[in-house]
C-alpha cells in the first residue's frame, strides 16, 4: 500500500467500515478482460478474515465465469465525501475502504444458503429472524467468498 498513513490494520475497525458499506464489487476474469459487478452483501467474521455472501439470479455470465476463477477479487467503499479548497489542486476525497481476494464458492445445501441469506438481511434490515421457502431459495444462487487476504485505507 502505497499510502501507509491511510492504512487500518486494527481488525475490529475493518469489520465496522465492512458493515458500513452497502454495496460490494465482485471482479471476476472473463478470457482477458474483467469483469466487474456490483452486490448485495452479507458478511460475517470467520478466524482472522470473513466470509462475503451475494445472492443471484441462477443464471447468467456471473455464473457461467466462477468455475473457471481460481482467486476472485472485491472492493467495497463508504464514508464518501469531497473535500473542496480554492485550487483544482486543494481537492480530495474522504473515503473508507475495503478490497482483497479470496475464493468464491457455489452454495448448494439448502441450511447453508439459508445462513447466508439471513446473514445478507441482517445486513441491511437487522434485528428480524428471516426465513426462507424452499421454493425462494431453489430460485436464487447463492455464492460465498472466503477472503484470504485483504486491505483497508481510509482518509477521513
Amino acid at each position: 500500500m502505497r499510502r501507509k498513513d491511510r492504512e487500518v490494520t486494527d481488525f475490529e475497525k475493518i469489520l465496522r467500515i465492512v458493515n458500513s458499506c452497502d454495496c460490494c464489487r465482485l471482479g471476476l476474469v472473463d478470457s482477458t478482460e474483467a469483469y466487474i459487478v456490483p452486490l448485495s452483501f452479507g458478511w460475517e467474521k470467520y478466524e482472522n478474515t470473513f466470509l462475503l455472501y451475494f445472492h443471484s439470479a441462477v443464471q447468467g455470465r456471473k455464473l457461467d465465469l466462477i468455475p473457471r476463477q481460481t482467486l476472485v477479487s472485491f472492493e467495497m467503499d463508504t464514508a464518501h465525501r469531497l473535500f473542496s479548497g480554492n485550487a483544482a489542486c486543494q481537492f480530495s476525497f474522504f473515503y473508507q475502504c475495503v478490497m482483497g481476494r479470496g475464493r468464491l464458492s457455489l452454495l448448494n445445501d439448502a441450511e447453508k444458503k439459508t445462513h447466508a441469506m439471513r446473514k445478507i438481511m441482517e445486513h441491511y434490515a437487522p434485528g428480524q429472524n428471516w426465513s426462507f421457502s424452499a421454493e425462494s431459495l431453489a430460485g436464487v444462487a447463492v455464492l460465498c467468498l472466503r477472503v484470504q487476504d485483504f486491505s483497508c485505507k481510509e482518509h477521513l
